[in-house]
C-alpha cells in the first residue's frame, strides 16, 4: 500500500482527496500547511506528495524546493486553483501540475501513474 501526503489549507479538499485516494487503496496522511508538510515528510515517509501552491505562510513552491532538496526522488504533484503557477519555472520541477477541481479523476489517475512509474532519476526500464 502506497502512502500519500496531501497538503492543502482547505479542510474540505483535504477530506475529499483523502477519501478518494483511500478508496483507491492508498494510506493517506494530511497536512494543512507547508511547514506541517515538511515535518510529516520526515516523520511519515510518504511515497508521494500532493501539494497546494497558494497557502498562508510558506507557499507550495518554496516547500517543493525544500522537499526535493531533502528527497530528490520524491514524486510531487502540484495542485493549485490557479493555472498561472504552471508558468513559474519552480513548478517545472514537480512531476505533475493539476488545477483543482471537484472532479478527483485526474488526481487519482496522476497519483496512480506516478506511483507505478520507475523512481525519479532512475534509469528507464527496458521494454
Amino acid at each position: 500500500m502506497s502512502k500519500v501526503l496531501i497538503v492543502d489549507d482547505e479542510p474540505n479538499l483535504r477530506r475529499l482527496y483523502r477519501e478518494s485516494l483511500e478508496d483507491d487503496g492508498h494510506e493517506v496522511i494530511t497536512a494543512e500547511s507547508a511547514e506541517d508538510c515538511l515535518t510529516r515528510l520526515e516523520r511519515e515517509c510518504p511515497d508521494l506528495v500532493v501539494l497546494d501552491v497558494r497557502m498562508p505562510g510558506m507557499d507550495g513552491l518554496e516547500a517543493l524546493g525544500k522537499i526535493l532538496e531533502r528527497h530528490p526522488r520524491m514524486p510531487v504533484v502540484l495542485n493549485s486553483a490557479f493555472s498561472s503557477y504552471r508558468d513559474n519555472f519552480l513548478s517545472w520541477t514537480a512531476d505533475a501540475y493539476l488545477v483543482k477541481s471537484s472532479d478527483v479523476g485526474p488526481l487519482r489517475k496522476t497519483v496512480r501513474r506516478l506511483l507505478d512509474a520507475p523512481e525519479r532519476g532512475a534509469a528507464p526500464t527496458p521494454p
